[in-house]
Order: C-alpha cells, then sequence, then structure tokens
C-alpha cells in the first residue's frame, strides 16, 4: 500500500505555520503520513493572489491577524510566542528555506529542523539569515548544520527554493501554511482538522463555479 503524504508550503518565517507544526506532525503520525516540505518565498506569492503586503495593511489587519489572532492561537495550541513582531522578520529567507531543503534531501528529520526553525524565530528572536543563530537551533535538535549551510546557498539548492515558489504561483497558493491532500488544497493551521478528514475519507468533488470577474 503507497504511504499517504502532506505537501506542506510554507514560509520559514511564518507564525502560523509555527503554530500549526505541532498539530501537523501529530497528524502525519496517526496516519502514517510522509510530510514533504516545500519551503517557498512568500511575498510573491500572496502578491499573486491579491494579497497585500505586510506595509500595506491597516493597522486594525496587522492587529487582529498578525497580534491577537497569533496570541488566541499560541495559548490553544500551548505554544510560546515573543509579545512583537520578530525584530529580523523582513530578513531574507534564502538560507534557512535551503538548509531545510538541504536537510531534506540528505535524509535528516527535517520535520524536527523545520519546527526548531520556526519556534527560534518566534519563541526566541533569532535572525533566519544568520548562519550562527541557525547553527545554534540546529544543534538543539541534534543536527549538524555545517554542511547543511555550506549547501544552502548552492544553485542546485536554491533552484528548488524557487521551483517550490513557483509552484506555489501555479496552484493558486494563498500564503503559509498551505497543505495538499491528494491534490486538494487546505489554506491555513486553522484548517488541519479538515486536512486530517481528507487523509480518512477524501471530500467530495468540488461542484462549485464561481462566475468570471468583470474587468
Amino acid at each position: 500500500m503507497t504511504k499517504r503524504s502532506i505537501e506542506y508550503f510554507y514560509s520559514t518565517h511564518s507564525a502560523f505555520a509555527y503554530l500549526g507544526a505541532q498539530r501537523l506532525a501529530e497528524i502525519c503520525d496517526a496516519h502514517d503520513c510522509h510530510l514533504i516540505h516545500r519551503p517557498f518565498e512568500l511575498s510573491p506569492v500572496v502578491e499573486a493572489a491579491g494579497g497585500l503586503s505586510f506595509a500595506g495593511r491597516t493597522q486594525a489587519h496587522v492587529d487582529y491577524f498578525f497580534g491577537r489572532e497569533i496570541e488566541r492561537w499560541a495559548e490553544y495550541r500551548g505554544l510560546p510566542v515573543i509579545a512583537h513582531r520578530p525584530t529580523y522578520h523582513d530578513n531574507a529567507l534564502h538560507l534557512s528555506s535551503g538548509m531545510l531543503i538541504a536537510a531534506e534531501q540528505a535524509g535528516l528529520d527535517v520535520d524536527a529542523l523545520s519546527f526548531a526553525l520556526l519556534q527560534g524565530h518566534w519563541r526566541d528572536d533569532i535572525d533566519l539569515n544568520c548562519p550562527e543563530d541557525l547553527a545554534r537551533v540546529a544543534a538543539a535538535v541534534g543536527v549538524d548544520a555545517a554542511p547543511l549551510l555550506m549547501a544552502a546557498m548552492t544553485p542546485n539548492v536554491q533552484a528548488v527554493f524557487q521551483d517550490n515558489t513557483q509552484e506555489a504561483l501555479r496552484r493558486g497558493v494563498f500564503g503559509s501554511p498551505t497543505y495538499f491532500v491528494d491534490g486538494d488544497m487546505f489554506y491555513g493551521q486553522d484548517h488541519l482538522e479538515l486536512v486530517e478528514r481528507a487523509l480518512m475519507q477524501p471530500f467530495a468533488v468540488s461542484g462549485f463555479r464561481n462566475p468570471p470577474v468583470d474587468g
């Protein structure tokens, strides 16, 4: 019997990927499901889907979705979060994403490493573009970061990062995290119960069609 899989599209600095990561791991364990990590570049995907950049959002939107919602979900999931937007949140994610891709290619425990990086950013305020910070987080989960950091920015690894981004664009991903089960897309860690249901019983094929948008 073929092992089930979930494609996991996310940004390495995503608060909601962090908040859902442990629940996602529980689902995978319960259903003997393989998690395919697909870290991608978030901003172009969000903007292509019609979303606004962080700077372009209203303060009310920021306070609710990137403040209160994070606080509530962190409490609900039992996870610690810092009380402010991470200091280095706008730094490039190529190094951290490349590190995870290199770890997966090496057959390492990318699930644990991915969660450690997400938690490091949202609990400990680490810089995901700082090799020393990444190495310290990796060591805490028993991973030797040196070969991964050497590989992270190589053309082959960065090509996978860009391929993930292009695939997210092609599939109409809205943001991070997004999960695919047998091609069916689920956006947001608040939909993980639906992801689990899809593993047990696929949802009916959608017959819903929107009319074309004028203009």
